[in-house]
């Protein structure tokens, strides 16, 4: 109000449903697509599935929650799922989203610390929910997704179409405020103790902008996008929201993003748009490899979660015939922080872009002062926005420092024209003999070797040195390397102290779920003397 007078603009809230809304009223025939384990795909148009969403949110209501609490989802990439996402969030609910490749006892102190009351289980799962069920006092029921039974007579556990037919209803969607809690996503716990990051509307309304932008994500209604980044994970990169809000197809591929199943999925509804992490891509192009298929449709590749060397997005680009994104991005984030633009100048460095408008980065030294040259130069990397957490779940700290910065816990550099390169976590140096190794220049060496899969550099303890680099090797399928060769690729393009006396070969690199190397139960198995 200005004096007695109504504001200049209307009072529109900025909350997901409007997504759906939208992409149901103006792209009512634009699909979800959910890849069939033992039968065909599954295919809804956003109008339908606004209304099964919508019933859903009258059923949730009538099982007693409330809005402001919360539900959580064990669930893979589904139709399904995205109906509960929208079913809770529409009328107010807290969706938390559960990483189904977590242990009972952490999703269950992840469950009892959101007080959820209600539990969204996909196909595949339903014994690790039984087990929550009995391990968490608060939880009161569990509704079972994608065609799993539920045995009669059971007052606490429903079938998705029963609980639809008995007790669903359209109600009103919106009607609270914009800055309500939508969504709860705990950090991946790769090199700590995960944390809960609480989404409200407007955040996610603002970060599903700013992918959208032309030199971000870049979305539009003639596109086909396949998520193959869990969306139990930090809103699988706000996908969800984006898709219906541009009129693209959502492909989701369920449990299963194995080569094949992916290839199979591209083909058959011509993704233009792929959205996943590189061990995913790798999977990929072996199949295609293997077989002589191609993937004509693809355009695009956006990849994220953890640093690619150089000559395996070559390798992409040319296998595919698409052009690879590179981005980065944190659960902290919502989760996109910058991104490469869709078209690249020839020659031009990739790193892994430049934040979109509404998020800034600031470069500063160990203490938090800011580099009075914030280009070419490695500094702690520091983000603000729109979008960015504030403080974690039920912390009494702010996680932001006084100028509203929020620590990343990542060395950066930026180039000329702003483009972001990660240095490696702060967390991650190595300090041997009281000087500092960088683990990320000796991973991008050996990464760029084609007989090299994945390689991981961490400290081990040493008794004289206090730390000593260790290599961790993940051959590419169906090759060997040698330690001298390995340490060859090192000599003289990094000072010789660093380069690891050991080397240890596994057959599979520990993965978090969102795909990145997980170096936590890498120093945990290897860090020792």
């Amino acid at each position: 109000m200005i004096g007695s007078l109504p504001g200049p603009m209307q009072d529109y809230a900025l909350t997901v449903d409007r997504f759906l809304d939208h992409g149901a009223k103006w792209h009512g025939e634009a699909r979800v697509i959910t890849a069939g384990v033992d039968g065909p795909d599954s295919l809804l148009g956003y109008a339908a599935l606004r209304e099964r969403a919508n019933r859903l949110s009258g059923a949730l209501l009538d099982l007693g929650l409330a809005p402001g609490e919360h539900i959580a989802t064990l669930a893979w990439n589904t139709q399904h799922h995205v109906e509960v996402w929208y079913g809770a969030m529409g009328v107010g609910l807290v969706c938390h989203t559960l990483n189904p490749r977590l242990t009972i006892a952490h999703l269950a102190a992840m469950i009892v610390q959101a007080e959820d009351r209600v539990l969204a289980v996909g196909a595949g799962l339903r014994d690790m929910a039984e087990a929550l069920l009995a391990a968490c006092p608060c939880l009161e029921h569990l509704i079972l997704l994608d065609g799993d039974a539920a045995e009669a007579g059971r007052a606490d556990v429903s079938e998705l179409e029963t609980l639809l037919a008995e007790r669903g209803r359209p109600v009103e969607w919106g009607r609270f405020d914009e800055t309500a809690p939508a969504g709860l996503c705990f950090t991946s716990g790769t090199t700590g103790a995960p944390k809960g990051v609480v989404y409200t509307h407007r955040s996610n309304y603002l970060h599903t902008t700013r992918a959208l932008q032309a030199d971000a994500m870049a979305l539009t209604a003639d596109d086909a996008v396949l998520v193959a980044v869990p969306m139990f994970h930090a809103n699988a990169w706000g996908l969800p929201f984006a898709a219906p809000a541009v009129g693209a197809d959502l492909v989701l591929p369920g449990r299963v993003t194995d080569g094949a199943s992916l290839a199979r999925l591209i083909d058959r509804h011509q993704v233009t748009v792929a959205v996943g992490v590189p061990t995913v891509w790798l999977g990929l192009l072996d199949h295609l490899d293997a077989t002589g298929a191609e993937t004509h449709s693809l355009e695009r590749i956006i990849i994220g979660g953890s640093s690619c060397p150089d000559s395996l997005l070559q390798r992409m680009e040319r296998r595919f015939g698409a052009t690879v994104q590179t981005s980065w991005g944190m659960t902290e984030l919502s989760p996109l922080g910058a991104i490469s633009p869709r078209s690249r100048r020839p020659g031009a460095a990739r790193g892994s872009g430049r934040p979109p408008m509404g998020l800034d980065l600031l470069l500063t030294d160990a203490e938090g002062a800011p580099l009075p040259d914030q280009r070419n130069v490695v500094g702690h990397l520091k983000v603000r926005g729109q979008s960015v957490l504030n403080r974690y779940f039920g912390a009494a700290e702010a996680a932001i420092d006084a100028g509203g910065w929020f620590d990343t816990g990542d060395l950066a550099i930026l180039d000329d024209a702003g483009n972001l390169t990660l240095a490696g976590r702060s967390k991650d140096l190595i300090k041997s003999g009281g000087e500092w190794i960088n683990p990320v220049e000796i991973e991008e060496i050996v990464g760029a070797l084609p007989s090299v899969g994945l390689v991981a550099v961490i400290g081990r303890s040493d008794p004289k040195w206090g730390e000593r680099p260790l290599m961790v090797i993940e051959p590419a399928r169906g090759q060997t390397i040698d330690d001298a060769d390995l340490k060859g690729a090192l000599k003289g393009q990094v000072a010789d102290w660093w380069i690891p006396e050991r080397i240890v070969r596994v057959t599979a690199m520990p993965l978090a779920a969102t795909g990145k190397i997980n170096k936590a139960v890498l120093r945990a198995t290897y860090g020792g003397a």
